[in-house]
């Protein structure tokens, strides 16, 4: 059963019965918003850009995005770069793999934002979500769920951190600013 997460609030990424995830899909899925016009609604495509970043210490130490599609250790994945979005209801239009066990035990934190750079805002956007999956079940663990549009460019959807032996994620839903990553990491550090 998929825990339906409210801002701040975190889950334990442990099995039922015991025992930790191995892997992990942190699914994003976004449609464009009707826009009313002269003639009728109408929508243009939104592309939104999926980043993982990871963190050692609160020090950005690798990204995960649609020009890096791997990190430099191999342990997360993005599957490729989705233009316009479209899923919104339940599949994901991009995704991160995560392999929990094959994390380097220096990286503490996994930051996943969501920005456009285009330009566009999340006025824009509509049924905007991110799930985690365990991706050797299939099974949708939780989601976070954006509520209404905004007057900014980017996203800090979640984090997934090291909480003693184990890992959890974290909903964030903050709303920033920025086209890129690297524009986001100010925005990042007061989560960490």
């Amino acid at each position: 059963m998929s825990v339906n997460m409210t801002k701040g609030q975190a889950i334990s990424l442990e099995k039922k019965g015991g025992g930790s995830l191995s892997q992990v899909r942190m699914g994003l899925g976004w449609r464009a918003a009707p826009r009313r016009g002269l003639f009728g609604s109408r929508t243009r495509e939104v592309d939104l850009d999926a980043s993982a970043v990871l963190f050692a210490e609160k020090q950005p130490v690798d990204v995960v995005f649609f020009q890096h599609l791997v990190s430099d250790d191999g342990s997360v994945k993005h599957t490729g770069d989705n233009l316009v979005g479209g899923a919104g209801q339940g599949g994901d239009d991009e995704a991160i793999l995560v392999d929990l066990e094959r994390v380097p035990v220096h990286i503490d934190q996994i930051v996943f934002t969501v920005n456009s750079f285009t330009g566009q805002t999340f006025q824009e956007v509509q049924n905007a979500f991110c799930r985690i999956v365990d991706e050797t079940t299939g099974q949708e663990l939780a989601r976070y769920t954006l509520d209404g549009g905004g007057n900014y460019t980017a996203q800090l959807m979640a984090k997934v951190h090291r909480v003693g032996g184990g890992w959890q994620m974290t909903a964030l839903g903050n709303p920033a600013n920025g086209r890129t990553f690297k524009d986001l990491i100010p925005s990042i550090l007061p989560h960490l």
